[in-house]
């Protein structure tokens, strides 16, 4: 039995806060809203109606058309009480020809370097900033991280570089929030396990759509074993699977990840929403 100053130490400061609560709705495909310490910020925005481009060439069901689902909601709901952008690349899946129409020109949008920053400045948009090491935004520190977009095979063909470019990963971190790290698109590998150790992530939200080009077998992104090797290195995470069923070449679809999240015990602790949903934590 504990007493004294042993019982001292093991009862919780009744002083101590909890963290503040974030607030994470999945928009569509990789698009999401999350409000963190007080501001909200809009990544990856693909705002076009259903069917409005053409598959990706050379792609798996390239023949569909993208988006493949509707918007949950309206634009204008999208678009309301945001305060910043940011923009992981620049591939039509994640800064497409709609946001670049609707969304308002003054708002700040963080970028991955400085040819993207020139891209978007030259669409009309007037505060874009790069993303270095450590950036800050209204008392919140947003960290640059790398990844892969593709295999090594795949970057070894020159054209296929080019058009896989690169994209970054963003950390959140705020003073009483939850360390959230958006992974962005890129495949298991050193960098992220990288970020994962050094950062202590207690949200991880993971583009699981294992999207896939012709004559490849594997993805360039991630799947359904990524979930498994995040959960083992960040097991007190929370790890949100996002980027599936609405772009041709995904080719895992939410419920199976779901069935595999079911059947590896991991629903406590992994979430897969639908396009609308608010997740809180």
């Amino acid at each position: 039995m504990l007493t004294g100053p042993a019982l001292a130490q093991a009862t919780p400061d009744k002083n101590t806060p909890a963290h503040k609560q974030t607030q994470i709705q999945l928009v569509r495909n990789a698009t999401l809203k999350i409000s963190y310490a007080d501001t909200t910020f809009l990544l990856d925005p693909m705002l076009a109606k259903k069917g409005a481009y053409p598959g990706f060439e050379g792609t798996y069901r390239s023949t569909l058309r993208n988006p493949l689902l509707e918007l949950p909601m309206s634009v204008d709901e999208v678009i309301s009480g945001v305060d910043a952008i940011i923009v992981t690349h620049t591939h039509l899946d994640h800064w497409d020809e709609a946001a670049q129409q609707l969304l308002p020109k003054d708002l700040p949008i963080f970028v991955q370097h400085e040819a993207d920053a020139a891209l978007i400045k030259s669409q009309g948009f007037k505060q874009v900033t790069v993303i270095h090491d450590r950036t800050e935004f209204e008392g919140i520190t947003l960290t640059k991280t790398g990844g892969q977009h593709g295999t090594d095979d795949m970057y070894a063909v020159p054209q296929l570089a080019a058009l896989l470019g690169e994209a970054m990963g963003v950390v959140f971190q705020a003073p009483g929030y939850k360390t959230t790290y958006v992974v962005g698109d890129t495949i298991w590998n050193g960098v992220v396990e990288q970020a994962l150790n050094k950062h202590q992530p207690e949200v991880v939200i993971l583009n699981t759509g294992y999207a896939q080009l012709e004559g490849f077998p594997n993805s360039i992104i991630m799947g359904k074993e990524d979930v498994t090797r995040t959960k083992n290195i960040a097991p007190q995470a929370t790890i949100i699977g996002v980027h599936m069923d609405a772009v041709n070449h995904a080719a895992l679809s939410r419920k199976e990840l779901r069935e595999f999240v079911k059947a590896n015990s991991l629903t406590q602790s992994v979430k897969v929403p639908n396009d609308g949903e608010i997740l809180k934590l």
